[in-house]
């Protein structure tokens, strides 16, 4: 497991260990994300690695595109190196975390792994992070919706009205653990919900013009994640 101690990681870990795998966790202080070799020798004797390493700033400052500088390199050379490092310990499964907010806005349609992806700013680095990751065989990428609940900080206002996909913490890390039988691919994780339902004040749409993050959240998705109950049973609780 790589990110144990973040939001997800300290869910995912007591739930893998209930469902009777043997748990291994990185040692950021002893193994670079960014390494390899390094991480190869962490992996050695392990059959599936899930990498839930993030590094999202919780300051006004995320409007700004530098604040994402770390969170965008660990989802780009961090996914790279943990894919080559994946294949020379002989590792089978990666699964790699992802947002759902790379969708277009779709209005009220449903989306599915399938619609129509419009990734700009920050987001972009999701997208890349997939392409690492489904680059090699056995890969499995999760979009997460926006976590709400739990140890997640909520945003304290949204863009425009539409369709948002959340989803608690507790249920991405058990859609983590469930995708480590799931054949490979591309899930969403979350449920759709009415911006006007959450209880966050939202700001007029125009401001989109002003910051690529506002852009995004100013978009209408509702983001279905049917695939991944099919394929697993999983279902948020």
């Amino acid at each position: 497991m790589i990110g144990a101690t973040g939001v997800l990681g300290r869910e995912a870990v007591p739930l893998l260990r209930a469902a009777g795998h043997e748990v291994g966790v990185l040692d950021r202080h002893t193994t670079s994300m960014f390494d390899p070799d390094q991480l190869a020798a962490a992996l050695t004797g392990y059959d599936a690695v899930i990498n839930l390493a993030t590094r999202i700033p919780l300051s006004v400052k995320a409007v700004l595109a530098s604040a994402w500088a770390e969170n965008n390199r660990l989802r780009t050379e961090g996914s790279a190196a943990l894919v080559e490092a994946a294949r020379k310990a002989g590792v089978g499964r990666i699964v790699q975390e992802g947002i759902s907010f790379v969708y277009a806005d779709g209005g009220d349609q449903e989306l599915d792994e399938n619609a129509p992806i419009k990734p700009v700013g920050h987001i972009a680095s999701s997208v890349q992070a997939q392409q690492n990751v489904l680059a090699r065989p056995g890969g499995v990428f999760l979009r997460f919706g926006m976590l709400m609940g739990g140890e997640a900080m909520s945003p304290p206002v949204l863009v425009g009205d539409g369709w948002m996909s959340v989803v608690h913490p507790g249920d991405a890390a058990a859609a983590a653990v469930a995708a480590l039988d799931a054949p490979p691919g591309i899930y969403n994780v979350g449920s759709p919900v009415l911006k006007r339902d959450l209880g966050i004040t939202r700001l007029p749409r125009f401001l989109g013009r002003f910051a690529a993050s506002f852009e995004v959240f100013g978009r209408s998705q509702r983001v279905v994640s049917t695939k991944l109950t099919e394929a697993t049973g999983w279902k948020p609780r």
